[in-house]
């Protein structure tokens, strides 16, 4: 693990230059340190906005132009050269027109250049290994690997296994009667649609490189392992073994980590996340509330959530008060402030108002709580990056 900050290597980093190795030694360095993450994330944007470049080809006049100029200028020097031969003094002046048109060159070169390694480093596809069974990438069945391309599917039947490389960020293994698709691979971002099926993510990247769409919503790997499932009637199912994940539609986003589930549901998006621990009548009521509009069973099932809340639970309690208003944002505040006591600077008034400072420090203040991870948790959280070296030494053999 870098000691130090990563800035320097941060470039090489970004285009997949750095051996596998060091690249999960930034990656784990890049998750516990915001100014590095900060500097990464800048990086990235300027990859993307280089992406949406138009790529012109130079003109057929600009060699013209230039032999033309240096035609010229060769010409001048002889003009100016002494009867006794002697060569012309160096005049800068004479020379700016050429020295113009040769840097014009030069750039061009070097930006198609630039385009080219870009393109060479981007590979459109990941391996894909067959565990068990026979998958299929389209219509071709693998045999023991094969190759996921950019707008392929990958499926399983009900004896089929599968296990794909995400690039060198990570693994994802494909359970029976899945169907997931590549959509797409670049140095700023990898993403997968999980059609339906089963899915389990191990990627030690850095937050926010890693996607997989499922039609209730997005799952934006923030550096963990986790489970994500997906039914016949679209609706999904998030739980988080290491790290965090964030679970998105539009502008509704739970935040999960590990021990934590979150369900999500088409036209609604993800539910308010909680731990496996948690009661089952908080549970229940929880899924209740989340995804039945009656109103009257919302206050119900509400009044159950508050009840059986423990300290842990404000992981829940701190989604919901965005979720609720007037009263009932109040009733979540109060029960909150009760198992956990806002920090100096949060007040009442600001919470009910949802701004967003305040909500900040009240969620950095319940972290540790939230990340208190059993032994086996923490267990399976370093045995991720265990598994993956030892897996690349065995592939290198």
């Amino acid at each position: 693990m870098f000691s130090k900050h990563v800035t320097k290597e941060l470039s090489a980093y970004c285009h997949g230059e750095i051996a596998s190795e060091q690249s999960r030694e930034i990656a784990e360095h890049l998750i516990g340190c915001n100014q590095c993450r900060a500097q990464f994330a800048e990086i990235k944007l300027g990859v993307k906005l280089a992406e949406h470049l138009p790529q012109l080809s130079a003109p057929d006049s600009l060699w013209h132009d230039l032999q033309a100029r240096l035609a010229a200028q060769e010409k001048q020097q002889k003009i100016e050269t002494t009867p006794a031969r002697k060569p012309a003094a160096f005049s800068f002046k004479a020379w700016q027109p050429s020295f113009a048109g040769v840097a014009v060159m030069l750039l061009l070169v070097a930006g198609f250049g630039a385009l080219w390694l870009y393109s060479r480093q981007s590979r459109p596809f990941w391996e894909v290994a067959r565990l068990n069974g026979a998958p299929r990438i389209g219509s071709a069945r693998i045999n023991d690997k094969g190759r996921l391309a950019v707008g392929q599917w990958l499926e399983t039947d009900s004896d089929s296994r599968a296990q794909i490389d995400v690039g060198s960020i990570g693994q994802v293994e494909i359970d029976p009667n899945t169907r997931v698709r590549l959509v797409e691979t670049k140095p700023t971002e990898h993403r997968l649609e999980l059609a339906h099926g089963k899915m389990s993510a191990r990627i030690w990247a850095p937050p926010r490189l890693f996607f997989v769409d499922t039609p209730a919503g997005v799952a934006a790997d923030l550096g963990c392992a986790y489970t994500l499932e997906v039914d016949d009637r679209g609706a999904g199912l998030l739980h988080v073994t290491s790290g965090w994940v964030a679970l998105q539609l539009q502008e509704r986003e739970s935040m999960v980590p590990a021990g934590a589930t979150c369900a999500t549901w088409p036209g609604v998006g993800p539910g308010t996340p909680y731990f496996d621990d948690a009661s089952e009548i908080f549970r229940q009521a929880l899924a209740s509330f989340d995804f039945e509009p009656q109103a009257e069973s919302k206050i119900t099932n509400l009044d159950l959530v508050l009840m059986n809340s423990r300290p842990r639970d404000t992981l829940t309690l701190w989604h919901l008060l965005g979720r609720v208003a007037g009263n009932d944002r109040a009733r979540v505040y109060d029960r909150m402030a009760a198992l956990a006591p806002p920090p100096d600077g949060v007040t009442r008034e600001g919470v009910l108002q949802l701004n967003e400072q305040m909500l900040q420090l009240w969620k950095e203040q319940l972290e540790p709580t939230w990340n208190n991870e059993s032994r086996l948790q923490k267990v399976v959280g370093i045995g991720i990056r265990a598994v993956g070296r030892v897996r690349e030494r065995m592939g290198k053999r």
